[in-house]
């Protein structure tokens, strides 16, 4: 193995040394996440802490490696097609920057499905549900409803505007939320 990598000229051996060093670093990447993502003190997935929220990283770590490994591996494809110096530079450098390109999107995306788990009183308007505690009417006394909010089945405060209170078990519609999160709801006619 020593001997071939020293009969090989310069221009292969950098692309080589790149290749191994960068794949080597790759997986140990990998290993390092499968096996829960800090290995050591060594968190591979570590954000500077003034961060300020940018979707798109384009370089990070991780893309760096993706971006060198890729180099690596499409140079040594090149050379071993028997393309020029310049035009093997000039592909393994674009499909290091593709690489880069499609991890980058991938996390920015991967990040975007994070939920925040925040409840926001505006996705109950609309909503069909249940008085739990009667509702006093014209906004007399304060009751509780059961309505599915964000796709589970919430206990809130709840105000109504009608004439007549809302006795429990009445099945009512959400009409609107207050700015301190009680729900202004309707008694839905049968």
């Amino acid at each position: 193995m020593a001997e071939w990598f020293s009969n090989l000229e310069l221009f292969p051996k950098i692309y080589w040394v790149i290749a191994l060093v960068s794949s080597l670093i790759f997986i140990i990447i990998m290993v390092i996440t499968f096996m829960g993502g800090d290995g050591d003190g060594i968190d591979t997935d570590a954000e500077i802490e003034s961060d300020t929220g940018i979707g798109f990283q384009f370089i990070t770590f991780k893309n760096l490696v993706g971006f060198f490994t890729i180099l690596g591996w499409s140079g040594i494809a090149c050379i071993d097609s028997d393309l020029s110096k310049p035009l093997t530079v000039v592909i393994s450098f674009i499909c290091g920057l593709i690489m880069m390109t499609i991890m980058a999107a991938m996390f920015y995306y991967m990040r975007k499905l994070n939920d925040s788990g925040t409840l926001d009183f505006k996705n109950a308007v609309g909503a069909v549900g249940e008085v739990y505690l009667t509702i006093g009417a014209n906004r007399s006394s304060i009751g509780k409803v059961h309505v599915k909010i964000q796709g589970a089945l919430r206990e809130l405060e709840a105000l109504t505007d009608s004439e007549t209170t809302l006795k429990s078990s009445s099945v009512i519609r959400v009409k609107d939320v207050t700015e301190n999160g009680i729900l202004i709801v309707e008694q839905l006619t049968k």
